[in-house]
């Protein structure tokens, strides 16, 4: 399905669909500090991506991250099955456990960016990390998002940021704020 609903400019765009699709680069995990999946985008994406994924992840976790991967830090993996080359895993704060500092959250999308230009991804699809389980407001998540990906340096290492959404609510939560 994954239709382009609304294209802001060249480089940064919303859709409403299932980010395990996406033939982009890298796409974004909103992953655990674990990176063994779980439950949401998490679970999709490993699901999809098949073993491969995850012994990558085990790999990271036993050479880079042995105590996990710390909220608002970003690292790519292969992507196993999936149509992007990489998957680039990122842990989103927690509002519920009381992780309630945007600058958490805004780190999650510009570190997930700066993986991707050591990479050498171009195009990125982001899910909306932190508004599934982790109790994020969804539009405040496109705001700080959108804000992250604008101010990114250097601007030009990542031509495309596609932003996918798999609701309703959350791609009219994402169009509002592209729009602003």
């Amino acid at each position: 399905m994954d239709n382009l609903v609304i294209v802001v400019d060249m480089r940064v765009e919303a859709v409403r669909g299932d980010i395990t699709t996406q033939r982009l680069d890298a796409i974004v995990n909103a992953a655990n500090s674990g990176l063994m999946g779980g439950g949401g985008v998490d679970g999709a994406i490993h699901a999809a991506a098949g073993p491969a994924l995850l012994a990558e992840c085990r790999e990271v976790r036993r050479t880079a991250y042995p105590g996990g991967l710390p909220v608002g830090y970003a690292v790519a993996t292969g992507a196993g099955n999936l149509p992007a080359r990489w998957v680039i895993h990122t842990v989103g704060p927690n509002w519920h456990r009381g992780e309630r500092d945007e600058a958490d959250l805004a780190a999650c999308f510009a570190s997930s960016l700066a993986e991707a230009a050591r990479v050498g991804a171009r195009s990125v699809a982001f899910p909306a990390v932190s508004a599934g389980v982790y109790g994020w407001a969804g539009a405040t998540v496109a705001r700080v998002a959108i804000a992250a990906v604008r101010g990114f340096e250097p601007s030009d290492a990542v031509d495309l940021v596609r932003f996918v959404l798999f609701s309703d609510r959350l791609y009219d939560e994402f169009a509002v704020a592209l729009r602003a």
